[in-house]
C-alpha cells in the first residue's frame, strides 16, 4: 500500500508543456547526504586524472600553433572547439564524481541515474491526498437546508510555543480561519514566550504535561490540527477507539526523521519505521511545507501525503540575519572587494548536496557568461562568480576550479560554497542570482525566496512555477531555459559600468516586497480547503464561509517585528531542535546521537549494545533449546512412569485450585460494591477513554467492545453477554444503549441491586460528571427515599442557543432536531406509529412541555432496577421500529438523521440518547436534576404540572410487557417481519409459550429419571445385585 501511495514522476520531456508522454515512476527515496570522507578521496583521485590528461592535451596543442588565421572559419572552429572540450570535459568529471557520490547514495543514486537532460522530478501525490485537495469541498452541504446554532470547532495541538516563522504562518491561518467561521481551541505539549499570542487569538491555552496527553476529550472537536513532529505524543491518544474517527491534520515542517530514517534502513531498525509509518497513517492529511520533504518520508506514507508551499520561514529567516549582519562586512571577512561584483549561481533544491548533471547543465548554460565576464576586470573591482551546492569540500572546490581552468578564467575568479556553511552570508554578499537549474520545480525555491529577501535581483529560467509568482522585468529577469544565449542577453541590463545597474536595483526592490507575502493567499485557502474535505461538520454546527470570502493575503507580521533580528542558519532551521525523533529512537534501539548538527546521519552505538550478529546468535541458541524442550516432552510421554503418591497428587490439586481462584479473584471494587444498594454502570469503546473512567466502589466499567476492555479491572464484556455488538455496525449506531441492553439482559446474574446507574466517558471529559460531594448526596437520598418511581439525571441538555435568540426558545424537539439534521421529529413519530401500528390520522409525536426546565442527555442517571428493565423493554421495541425505518439492505450507509459520514455512523444514537426524557416524562416518573458540582437537588417537570399532556396509555407497563410478549412470540416461531429484525438480538425473548415449553421440558426430564429409577430397581429384584470380582 506505501508503495503505491507515492511515486516520484520523471518527465523525460521536460515536464509540463512538453509533447510526448514518456514518464517513469520510482519508487525509491530520495536520499540527500553529505560527502564522506571516503568519497571526497576518490574525488581527489579523480581530480588528479583530470590534471594528467589536461596536461597531454597541452602538449599536443602546439598543431594548433602551426595554423595561422585565414578569415572567420577559423574563429568559428576555435569556438566550437572550445565549447566541446568544455562540453565533454564537465561530462567527463561528472561521471567520475556521480560515480563516486552514487556508491553511497543508496535508493538516492537510483533517481538520478534515471534523471537526465531535460528531464524533471516531480512529486505525485497518492489517490488519498489527491482526494483531499482537489475534492468538492462543502458544495453539496451548502446546497441543503441546515440548522446550526454553533461554529465549528477545532483542537490546534502545537509541538512548542516559540515566537518564531513557524508560530507566524499557524498565527496567519488560524486567524484567517477564524473569520471563516471556526473556533479553536489550543494546546501545547511545552510552555513558551508565544503563549500570550495564542491566549489572545483563541483563549486559554492548555498545557499536556506528560501525564495528562490521554485527558483531552477529542470528539468535542470536529477536527484537530498538530502542528510539527514534537506533537506526536499528543497524537498517540488519538491512535485509539474512540478518537480514531476525529479528522487530523499533522504539519511536518522537520526534516530530521527525514536524515534518521536510511539510518534506521540500514539497522535493520524495522519496528521503528513500522512505528513512525503507524503514527503517519493515523493523520487524515500529512502536510509538508515543500515538496521536497514528501520525498524524503517516502517510506512512511500511505498516500495521505499533502503538500502545502509556504515560504514565511526563509522570508523570516533572510531579515532575522539582515538585522545583524551587513554586506560589506562579510565582503571584507570573505576576502571580497568593495568594488567585486559576485554573481551566486544557485541549481536545483533537489541536487543541492553535490555535482550534479544539473550542475553540469548550469556550468554548460553559463559557459559563454563565464567566458564574457569571469576574464574582465573594471576599473576597481572584477566579476565574481560563486556556486553554491553540496559541502565545502576540498573535491567539491577542485571540480570548480578544474572547469574554470578550462576556460581561462583566473584564479579567484570562481569559487564554491557549501551548504554546511552558513547560507545566508553566502547570500548575503551576492550582487546578482543567477538560477541555472534545468530541473522544473514544483514550487518556488527557498533560497530564491530567501535572496530575494536580501534585495538580490534574480535572473531564473521561464518555468511556469516562475511566472505564477513574478513578473518578467519587474521582480526578476527570465529567460529561455537552456538557453546559454538567452542568459547572457538577460544577464547584460543589471550591468552598467561594472556596477548593479539602476534597472537591476528595482527589480530587487520590487522582488523583496513581492516575498514579504508571497504564498501567503495560497497557503491559507490550500488549508481551508483542506479543512473542507477532512472535516465533519455535524447537523448543530454551521457551516464555514466560503473560502472567496478571503481577501486580504498576507503575513501578520506586525505581531513579530520585535522577535526578528536572532539570525539562524539555513540547516538550523531545517533540522529544529532535538526532540521526540530521539526519544522515540533510544526507546526502540538505545541509540546515543551524535552532537554533530551537520552530520546527522553519523550515530554511535555503544559497544554493550547487542549487534545484529548476537541477535542472530541468539535466536539460533533459543532455537536449539526449544528444539531440545520439545524432544524431552516428547520421550517422557512415550516413557513409563511410577505411579504418584497420594501426596504428590493433593499438592497438584491445591495448586491448581489455587491459580483457578487467582484467575477469578474479584478486585477491590467489586469486594467494596457487596452490600451497597447503587452500582453506575461507565460505558466506554475504547482505549482512548481509559483515562476518563472513574475507580472504586460506585462505579463499575461496561465495555462495549470486548478487545478493549481494562484487563486489571472487573469490567462487564458488553459484547460477550450481548453477541449483537460483537457486529460494528449495530455497536455504532447503538453506542450506549447497545451496553444497556447488555445489563439488562439476564440482569440477574450481573446486577442484584435495588438502584442503577449509568454515566458515559463523555461525561468526564465534559467536566459534567459527578463530584464525590455529589456523589454523597446521590447516595444518601436513595438510601433515605427507597420508594418510588424516580429519575436521577446530572447532565443536562444544554444546546448554545445564542444564534436563535434565548436557550429558553428552543424546546426538547427543536433541539433534538438540531442535532439530527431537522429530521428527529419527523423519524420519532414514524417510529412511535410503526412500534404501536398506529393509523396516519392519528398523533404520534409524544408532546414534550416548553417550561424552561431541563432534560437528561449522555445517559448520565440512576432510577429503580425495575424502572430500568422497563425502560429498557420501551427501548428494545422503539429501537427495532427506528431501525425498520433505515432497513434499506442496498444501501446500510444511508441515515435521515445525519448530516456527515460520521453522524451516520452514529445514526440512532443522538435519538437514543434523549428516549429515556420522553419515557420517563410520560409513564409517570419523578425527574430529579442533581447539580454534579455540590449535589443540589431540583426536582425538573413537576408532576402535578403533566396532568392532561402525558399519553399514559402509550407507556403503560401492561400494554408494553403485551406487545413484548407479542414480539418474542413471533420471534420464537421463526416469524420474522424481514430478513434483518434487529428486537430478537437486543435482549431476552420471553413469552408465555416459552414458559410452559421449559416447564414442559423440566417435566418431561423428571419423568425420564423417574422411568430410569424403575427400570433399574426391576432389573435389580429381577436378576439380583451382582458383585463385580476384584479383578474385573
Amino acid at each position: 500500500m506505501m508503495r503505491n501511495s507515492l511515486s516520484f514522476e520523471i518527465d523525460d520531456n521536460g515536464g509540463a508543456g512538453r509533447d510526448g508522454n514518456h514518464n517513469n515512476v520510482v519508487r525509491d527515496r530520495l536520499r540527500l547526504k553529505p560527502i564522506s570522507t571516503d568519497r571526497r578521496d576518490r574525488l581527489r583521485s579523480s581530480t588528479r586524472h583530470h590534471h594528467i590528461t589536461a596536461r597531454s592535451l597541452n602538449r599536443k596543442g602546439f598543431l594548433l600553433s602551426l595554423l595561422k588565421p585565414r578569415g572567420n572559419w577559423l574563429l568559428y572552429f576555435l569556438v566550437a572547439f572550445t565549447v566541446c572540450a568544455f562540453v565533454m570535459s564537465s561530462l567527463l568529471l561528472q561521471d567520475s564524481i556521480t560515480w563516486q557520490g552514487n556508491a553511497k547514495g543508496g535508493g538516492g543514486g537510483e533517481v538520478r541515474r534515471r534523471i537526465g537532460f531535460g528531464s524533471s522530478l516531480k512529486y505525485v501525490p497518492g489517490g488519498v491526498a489527491r482526494a483531499l485537495v482537489e475534492g468538492e469541498g462543502l458544495d453539496s452541504l451548502r446546497s441543503t437546508v441546515r440548522i446550526g446554532v454553533r461554529p465549528p470547532r477545532l483542537a490546534l495541538i502545537l509541538g512548542n510555543m516559540k515566537k518564531d516563522s513557524r508560530t507566524l504562518m499557524l498565527v496567519t491561518v488560524m486567524k484567517n480561519l477564524q473569520k471563516l467561521g471556526y473556533v479553536f481551541k489550543v494546546f501545547a505539549v511545552e510552555n513558551g514566550e508565544a503563549r500570550s499570542l495564542w491566549e489572545q487569538l483563541a483563549g486559554h491555552v492548555k498545557v499536556l504535561v506528560s501525564d495528562q496527553l490521554g485527558q483531552a476529550d477529542w470528539t468535542i472537536f470536529e477536527g484537530v490540527i498538530a502542528d510539527s513532529l514534537e506533537a506526536k505524543e499528543a497524537i498517540s491518544s488519538l491512535m485509539h477507539e474512540p478518537f480514531r474517527s476525529v479528522p487530523l491534520i499533522w504539519i511536518v515542517h522537520e526534516d530530521i526523521l527525514a536524515n534518521r530514517l536510511p539510518v534506521y534502513q540500514k539497522m535493520g531498525q524495522n519496528s521503528l519505521i513500522s512505528h513512525w509509518r503507524s503514527a503517519f497513517a493515523r493523520a487524515n492529511a500529512v502536510v509538508f511545507p515543500q515538496f521536497t520533504l514528501p520525498m524524503l518520508h517516502s517510506v512512511l506514507d500511505v498516500g495521505n501525503f499533502v503538500v502545502i508551499p509556504e515560504s514565511v520561514v526563509d522570508v523570516w529567516a533572510a531579515e532575522s540575519y539582515s538585522e545583524v549582519h551587513t554586506k560589506q562586512k562579510l565582503r571584507e571577512i570573505n576576502g571580497y572587494g568593495e568594488d567585486d561584483l559576485i554573481i551566486m549561481v544557485l541549481g536545483s533544491s533537489f541536487f543541492y548536496d553535490e555535482f550534479s548533471w544539473d550542475n553540469t547543465v548550469a556550468m554548460h548554460l553559463l559557459g559563454p557568461l563565464l567566458t564574457r565576464y569571469g576574464r574582465r576586470k573594471d576599473t576597481g573591482g572584477s566579476f565574481k562568480f560563486v556556486f553554491l551546492y553540496g559541502n565545502s569540500t576540498e573535491g567539491q572546490n577542485d571540480a570548480v576550479q578544474e572547469v574554470a581552468s578550462r576556460l581561462g578564467l583566473t584564479q579567484g575568479t570562481v569559487q564554491h560554497f557549501g551548504l554546511n556553511e552558513d547560507v545566508n552570508r553566502v547570500l548575503l554578499m551576492a550582487d546578482i542570482l543567477v538560477y541555472a537549474s534545468s530541473q522544473e520545480e514544483q514550487s518556488f525555491p527557498p533560497l530564491v525566496v530567501r535572496a530575494m529577501s536580501f534585495g538580490i535581483p534574480i535572473i531564473t529560467p521561464d518555468f511556469p512555477v516562475m511566472e505564477k509568482y513574478m513578473a518578467d522585468e519587474v521582480h526578476g529577469i527570465f529567460f529561455r531555459r537552456n538557453d546559454p544565449d538567452a542568459l547572457l542577453k538577460a544577464f547584460s541590463p543589471l550591468i552598467s559600468d561594472g556596477r548593479l545597474s539602476k534597472f537591476a536595483q528595482t527589480i530587487a526592490s520590487s522582488g523583496r516586497l513581492l516575498t514579504k507575502n508571497m504564498m501567503a493567499a495560497e497557503c491559507i485557502t490550500s488549508y481551508a480547503r483542506l479543512l473542507e474535505n477532512i472535516v465533519h461538520f455535524p447537523s448543530d454546527a454551521f457551516l464555514p464561509g466560503s473560502i472567496s470570502q478571503l481577501q486580504v493575503a498576507s503575513w501578520e507580521w506586525s505581531l513579530f517585528r520585535g522577535e526578528i533580528g536572532q539570525p539562524k542558519s539555513f540547516i538550523q532551521d531545517s533540522i529544529g531542535r532535538p526532540g521526540i525523533v530521539f526519544q522515540v529512537e533510544e526507546k526502540f534501539t538505545g541509540v546515543v546521537e551524535s552532537t554533530n548538527s551537520v552530520d546527522n546521519n553519523t550515530i554511535f552505538i555503544s559497544d554493550e549494545l547487542p549487534s545484529k550478529l548476537d541477535w542472530d546468535v541468539l535466536e539460533e541458541i533459543e532455537g536449539a533449546e526449544e528444539y531440545e524442550k520439545v524432544e524431552s516432552e516428547e520421550l517422557e510421554d512415550r516413557m513409563e512412569r511410577d505411579v504418584e503418591d497420594w501426596e504428590e497428587i493433593y499438592r497438584n490439586a491445591r495448586k491448581s485450585e489455587k491459580l483457578k481462584f487467582e484467575v477469578n479473584e474479584r478486585d477491590e471494587g467489586e469486594l467494596e460494591r457487596t452490600g451497597q444498594p447503587l452500582c453506575i454502570y461507565e460505558v466506554y469503546d475504547g482505549a482512548g477513554a481509559w483515562p476518563f473512567l472513574h475507580h472504586g466502589s460506585l462505579y463499575r466499567g461496561l465495555s462495549l467492545s470486548s478487545k478493549d476492555r481494562r484487563l486489571s479491572s472487573d469490567d462487564v464484556d458488553a459484547a460477550d453477554r450481548l453477541p449483537l455488538l460483537n457486529d460494528s455496525h449495530y455497536r455504532d449506531i447503538l453506542c450506549e444503549i447497545g451496553g444497556m441492553f447488555s445489563v439488562a439482559n439476564k440482569v440477574d446474574s450481573i446486577h442484584m441491586r435495588p438502584w442503577i446507574g449509568f454515566q458515559s466517558w463523555r461525561a468526564a471529559g465534559r467536566k459534567v460528571s459527578l463530584s464525590s460531594k455529589a456523589e454523597g448526596s446521590l447516595e444518601n437520598i436513595i438510601q433515605q427515599d427507597t420508594k418510588g418511581e424516580i429519575v436521577y439525571f446530572w447532565t443536562k441538555l444544554d444546546i448554545d442557543g445564542d444564534a436563535l435568540g434565548s436557550r429558553n426558545a428552543l424546546t426538547f424537539w427543536t433541539m433534538c432536531d438540531i442535532l439530527n439534521q431537522g429530521n428527529c421529529r419527523t423519524t420519532f413519530e414514524e417510529a412511535f406509529r410503526h412500534m404501536y401500528g398506529l393509523p396516519e390520522h392519528i398523533e404520534a409525536l409524544p408532546p414534550m412541555p416548553e417550561d424552561g426546565h431541563h432534560w437528561s442527555s449522555l445517559h448520565d442517571w440512576v432510577m429503580p432496577t425495575p424502572s430500568f428493565l422497563e425502560f429498557v423493554m420501551f427501548s428494545r421495541m422503539f429501537s427495532e421500529s427506528l431501525d425498520a425505518l433505515h432497513n434499506n439492505l442496498n444501501d446500510t450507509k444511508s441515515c435521515s438523521l445525519a448530516s456527515s459520514q460520521l453522524e451516520r455512523k452514529h445514526c440512532y444514537c443522538r435519538v437514543l440518547e434523549l428516549l429515556v426524557n420522553v419515557w420517563a416524562y410520560h409513564s409517570g416518573r419523578k425527574m430529579v436534576y442533581i447539580n454534579p458540582r455540590d449535589g443540589s437537588l431540583e426536582e425538573q417537570h413537576p408532576l402535578p404540572q403533566r396532568r392532561g399532556l402525558i399519553w399514559a396509555k402509550y407507556f403503560n407497563f401492561t400494554l408494553l410487557k403485551s406487545m413484548d410478549e407479542d414480539l418474542a412470540e413471533a420471534a420464537d416461531d421463526n416469524d420474522h417481519p424481514r430478513e434483518r429484525w434487529l428486537w430478537p438480538l437486543t435482549g431476552e425473548v420471553h413469552w408465555k409459550g416459552v414458559y410452559e415449553r421449559e416447564r414442559e421440558e423440566r417435566y418431561r426430564l423428571k419423568m425420564d429419571k423417574k422411568r430410569k429409577t424403575k427400570e433399574k430397581l426391576y432389573d435389580r429384584i429381577k436378576n439380583g445385585y451382582k458383585q463385580k470380582s476384584l479383578g474385573g
